[in-house]
């Protein structure tokens, strides 16, 4: 199994639009190094038989897609319908026209209903042959529980966005935690054993809807996982600086690391 961070930024992305010459707010990162740009967090799950798993569709899914090589896959995952992790929606048409049918959206019910709402033209039946827009079919799923994607098992936690919950998952013994600020004792409990865990770090302060630094080192003395990755962060944390200051087995992800793990089992 191969996991690709197509995005690791935070809903505004880094550099922020803005600036005194329009180019961009950096805050505290160093425009002068290519780690520090970050476009909308996201990820892609690929197994060895090919099958391929997107989780969310924010507004840069097809830059990101395009830059990894990446045109064929049947499943989306949604962790939660905030615009940075579904806006880029329509851009799937693409990929429907490679694998010649509809993509499978994943989600809680409260989520793919949110997501018609904005796209409901994408959730129409298709008519063959051609795709003149983007197909996708709801397939609801708990918040929390084992579920099948793809062939594969996917164990889904619940995890507190600050107003909203979003999903957490785990694949074998990988595990992704975008826009959370809190875990209940029974994610924790999912979490258990996990080998690489990449987990939301938006910035150094405490945030309302975000993790921060010091409440991911405290998860990760609960949970104990080999490797532990920064992703969905903002402009306060530059990549130096955290080359510099994080913890033995904790780092920084980039725009296009890419993560080897055995493949989990199937379902």
């Amino acid at each position: 199994m191969k996991v690709i961070i197509l995005g690791c930024g935070g809903s505004a992305g880094v550099p922020m639009l803005g600036g005194e010459d329009g180019r961009g707010i950096w805050g505290d990162c160093d425009p002068y190094e290519p780690r520090n740009i970050r476009t909308r967090a996201s990820i892609f799950i690929q197994m060895d038989d090919g099958e391929g798993i997107l989780v969310d569709t924010g507004p840069d899914v097809r830059a990101q897609l395009l830059a990894h090589g990446i045109s064929a896959f049947k499943s989306i995952f949604y962790t939660h319908a905030h615009a940075d992790h579904i806006a880029g929606l329509d851009e799937v048409r693409g990929i429907n026209r490679v694998v010649q049918q509809p993509l499978k959206a994943y989600g809680t019910p409260t989520v793919l209903e949110e997501i018609q709402t904005r796209f409901s033209y994408v959730f129409k039946p298709w008519t063959p042959p051609h795709f003149f827009r983007a197909v996708v079919e709801a397939h609801p799923v708990p918040l929390a529980g084992d579920v099948v994607i793809g062939g594969y098992k996917l164990s889904l936690f619940e995890q507190s966005h600050g107003r909203i919950p979003s999903s957490g998952l785990r694949c074998g013994d990988f595990a992704y935690s975008t826009d959370v600020v809190e875990l209940p004792e029974r994610s924790l409990q999912v979490l258990s054993g996990v080998d690489t865990w990449v987990v939301d770090c938006f910035q150094k302060q405490p945030h309302s809807a975000h993790a921060w630094l010091e409440r991911v080192l405290e998860w990760k003395e609960q949970i104990k996982p080999r490797r532990l990755i920064l992703t969905h962060m903002g402009t306060d944390m530059d990549w130096a600086w955290m080359q510099d200051n994080l913890p033995e087995g904790v780092e920084a992800a980039w725009d296009g690391l890419t993560l080897t793990r055995p493949d989990p089992e199937r379902g």
